[in-house]
């Protein structure tokens, strides 16, 4: 039996995880702050506090955020979770003095760019911490037999079936 320790979306997170994280939140900040008009990062030091602050409303807003909106999630199937995502950039954008953002539309269109851009900084990583997929054969175990062979057995009949 083996143990893996992964992430809440089972992606396997090394000694430097976070460290890894937050630079991709940073990276993906900065380019979100230019190209949209209304981000505004003054410097990289912004960038990589507002990644940090972002990362902690994550850890300890959003699951309570996600609680109790479950019934609009479910009714939108799951897409006010990108409104939730919008409020956490936006409560961070508040948080952070030198990170700015106009309204709560820009905010919205800055979560859905921030999530398409980690998905995409985060795809390598993904890919190398993938488990290969393997067949288990010669197992002896039950729980990996493979059923198509025929499994000998006794037939105990009573003495009233005969």
């Amino acid at each position: 039996m083996e143990i893996h320790y992964s992430s809440q979306n089972n992606t396997q997170s090394g000694k430097y995880g976070c460290l890894t994280q937050t630079i991709v939140m940073t990276l993906t900040l900065l380019v979100v702050g230019l190209i949209l008009p209304g981000v505004h990062i003054n410097d990289v030091l912004t960038a990589v506090i507002a990644a940090f602050v972002i990362a902690l409303l994550n850890n300890f807003l959003r699951p309570i955020l996600l609680v109790l909106s479950l019934p609009f999630t479910i009714v939108t199937m799951g897409l006010f979770i990108l409104v939730i995502n919008a409020v956490i950039i936006w409560l961070a954008s508040k948080m952070v003095p030198s990170f700015q953002i106009d309204g709560f539309g820009t905010a919205f269109v800055a979560a859905l760019l921030i999530t398409a851009l980690n998905y995409l900084l985060e795809l390598p990583n993904r890919l190398q911490n993938r488990k290969p997929y393997h067949e288990n054969h010669n197992n002896d175990d039950d729980d990996d037999r493979d059923f198509d062979e025929f499994i000998e057995y006794e037939e105990v009949l009573d003495k009233d079936d005969e």
